[in-house]
């Protein structure tokens, strides 16, 4: 496999006209869309001569979404993508690159500008990733061997994100399980697409669910470590927070979190879903 075509897009969508969407988002590659809308549905359609494959399905969550996209790539090497980032000119050549010049590297993230207000993170020099600084990449940051990320069985969770049970983190549980895989990530700082500017789907604001959500996400992460966790989030985010929640408030709602989230993994223990 020769040039571009070592590339594939994994892109994530919802209610999207898939037949245009290659174009919007200016893809230099082939890719596999897993649009998530009202009828069940394949097709495929030639993109500036690489293939679209078009997934069409009822189910909601983008953690179902990236994983179907997942199991369907055939490249050598792949990119997650959301339906609102646009690529730059160049950009696949950028990420094959980046990952013949590390072959040690099993995945690579990088730069996304990201939309007003909803910036996360941005890559200032390369270097490796690992336990303590993981945790601030969106999915679409991530690209990866395909062979080696399928061998490991890592998959996204299916609990958070977008359409999901509960709000964001299934990109900080997924590069933390690659972790554990024994998965190399590096990092470089090379921008290759930005956000359109879109309405969140899962933050609405600084709500008791958010911060319950937060506590969820955070008995996942760091297990024993989540509630003084907890209180180091609250006490460095503090100043973002409407001035009438308190700080016990908050910490409470966390707290319910991180106890809905053990009762969660033992209930998926009981059911043979957590090893």
């Amino acid at each position: 496999m020769r040039g571009k075509e070592r590339l594939q897009m994994l892109v994530s969508a919802v209610e999207e006209n898939t037949l245009t969407l290659a174009d919007r988002m200016h893809l230099e590659c082939g890719a596999v869309i897993v649009n998530q809308c009202f009828e069940q549905a394949t097709s495929t359609y030639e993109h500036n001569t690489s293939q679209i494959l078009c997934l069409n399905r009822k189910e909601r969550g983008v953690g179902l979404s990236r994983n179907l996209a997942l199991e369907k790539a055939g490249s050598e090497l792949c990119l997650f993508a959301d339906e609102d980032i646009v690529y730059r000119e160049g950009y696949a050549q950028v990420v094959i690159d980046a990952f013949d010049k590390n072959e040690k590297a099993d995945l690579i993230l990088f730069n996304v500008q990201q939309s007003a207000g909803r910036q996360t993170y941005h890559i200032s020099k390369k270097g490796r990733v690992h336990w303590y600084n993981y945790g601030r990449y969106p999915a679409y940051a991530i690209a990866a061997r395909t062979k080696s990320l399928k061998a490991t069985g890592v998959k996204f969770s299916t609990l958070f994100g977008g359409g999901a049970p509960f709000s964001n983190g299934e990109d900080s549980l997924f590069l933390r399980d690659c972790l554990k895989a024994g998965l190399r990530i590096y990092r470089v700082p090379k921008e290759i697409g930005e956000e359109r500017a879109r309405e969140s789907t899962w933050f609405h604001g600084y709500t008791d669910r958010f911060f319950h959500d937060r506590g969820v996400l955070y008995h996942f992460l760091y297990g024993a470590g989540a509630f003084p966790l907890s209180i180091r989030f609250l006490l460095k985010n503090r100043k973002k927070f409407p001035a009438d929640l308190s700080f016990f408030h908050c910490l409470h709602q966390m707290r319910e979190g991180i106890r809905r989230g053990k009762q969660i993994e033992i209930e998926e223990k009981t059911r043979g879903k957590v090893s």
